[in-house]
């Protein structure tokens, strides 16, 4: 009859056992030593497939044999081996971190245009405006975007001001009333409207569609950066105060 531990076998493929080295280790600690024919016919996997997995297993450290009477019987070594082999894995995955970062790193570097949908989208643009700690430039955009993002800008704006983030805004339409803490805000005529916003910061831009279903673009490229921030200091002298 073919003998099924699911739950046990799965646990213990986290630590690099197959399911039918797990299935046969857990068997062995129900039996405390049987030959690889007991084995077989109680786990209903083959003989042969459970000969190799038994000598994958006394590789591993996590089971043993004795000979009595020329027949070979297998025996589990202590559950805490596989705490032991966890503990090598963690170990070799250490080892070679290093250098996995060192290449996701070069890797990131390169990556000089990536693409955000949805409100978790553009909530990574602002985290990364107030990493960055330089003064943010804006132009165009609604005025109603704190509403889109609820219950994140004002984290934000605390946030922003504890880290002095300054924001310089160009709007193309009024509202009544608003306000934005630590910002300076400019006015053009309201035929410039649009629901694109473009944020510019230390070496990026950010170009952002204020109308569902949200999108971004985030350029990181120091002459696209500075060539965007000439346009934002025209437009600067154009606008006017609120």
């Amino acid at each position: 009859m073919k003998f099924t531990t699911n739950m046990e076998t799965r646990k213990l493929e986290v630590v690099g056992l197959t399911r039918v080295e797990a299935e046969i280790y857990i068997n062995l600690l129900d039996l405390g030593q049987a030959q690889a024919g007991n084995i077989s016919r109680r786990t209903g996997i083959h003989r042969r497939s459970v000969y190799d997995a038994l000598e994958r297993l006394i590789k591993k450290g996590l089971v043993s044999f004795i000979k009595l009477n020329n027949k070979r019987y297998y025996l589990p070594t202590d559950p805490k081996r596989i705490l032991e082999l966890a503990e090598e894995k963690k170990q070799v995955i250490e080892g070679i971190m290093p250098e996995m970062e060192s290449k996701f790193n070069s890797v990131k570097e390169k990556q000089e245009t990536m693409f955000y949908k949805g409100r978790e989208g553009l909530k990574t643009i602002f985290e990364d405006q107030l990493n960055e700690r330089k003064e943010v430039l804006v132009f165009g955009g609604a005025l109603n975007a704190s509403e889109m993002i609820k219950y994140f800008f004002p984290r934000y704006t605390k946030e922003r001001i504890r880290r002095k983030v300054k924001l310089k805004i160009i709007y193309a339409q009024r509202k009544e009333g608003i306000t934005v803490p630590f910002s300076e805000i400019r006015y053009l005529p309201p035929k410039y409207h649009s629901p694109i916003a473009t944020n510019i910061y230390s070496d990026k831009v950010a170009i952002i569609h204020w109308t569902e279903p949200l999108l971004a673009i985030l350029i990181k490229n120091k002459d696209i950066a500075e060539a965007y921030r000439k346009y934002f200091n025209l437009l600067w002298g154009i606008a006017k105060p609120g």
